[in-house]
């Protein structure tokens, strides 16, 4: 089903590292600046069994995390079976969703449902890249993200890279379901709607 693009919706976690830097404010503002609209904000600090759910269990997905961690390997002239122990993607990919749920609990969180024009992809391009040395200046990542991914990836950890976005409408759609009860959800009509659309 097609969704009007003026009314689709997108979840954003800013993620432990984003809270505990101070860029609650920075990050809400740059959303709103954008011409979206935040429809639902809680702070949370996430169980692992809630982080477990979050991410994606599919072989896909997984081995799509290992394929990354792999080429990020490759890139810097890393050995991986000598770091990881293994050069498996899905064995790669597990180890990388075990640190992503682990840094996801670390400590308190923010979720949010943004709306808008074309909400998942305004968001993805505010965000930024997920890799910090890759996200251009301007986005949220390319700004304030101060991790590598090979240091990471070094200390068997996940990316501290401050926010989470939805990736797909369908992700979205899920993730609003998985994070957010009817009743948290407050649509409303900004000031300059009439304006903009």
């Amino acid at each position: 089903m097609t969704t009007e693009p003026k009314e689709e919706k997108t979840v954003v976690l800013i993620k432990p590292d984003g809270v505990k830097r101070g860029l609650i404010g920075e990050i809400t503002s740059r959303i709103e600046r954008r011409g979206l609209k935040v429809i639902a904000l809680e702070m949370i600090w996430a169980t692992k069994q809630q982080m477990d759910d979050h991410y994606p269990k599919d072989e896909k997905w997984i081995n799509r995390l290992g394929e990354k961690t792999k080429a990020n390997y490759e890139k810097y002239g890393y050995e991986i079976k000598k770091e990881l122990g293994t050069d498996d993607n899905i064995k790669i990919g597990k180890m990388i969703r075990e640190w992503l749920i682990d840094y996801m609990t670390s400590g308190p969180l923010i979720k949010m449902i943004v709306k808008g024009i074309h909400a998942v992809d305004m968001i993805r391009k505010l965000v930024g890249d997920t890799l910090p040395a890759s996200a251009e200046m301007g986005t949220i990542r390319g700004d304030f993200s101060v991790d590598s991914s090979a240091a990471a990836n070094r200390s068997k950890r996940a990316v501290h890279n401050i926010v989470h976005a939805s990736e797909t409408i369908a992700e979205a759609e899920h993730e609003i379901e998985f994070w957010f009860a009817p009743e948290e959800i407050h649509d409303y009509k900004r000031a300059e709607e009439d304006i903009m659309f």
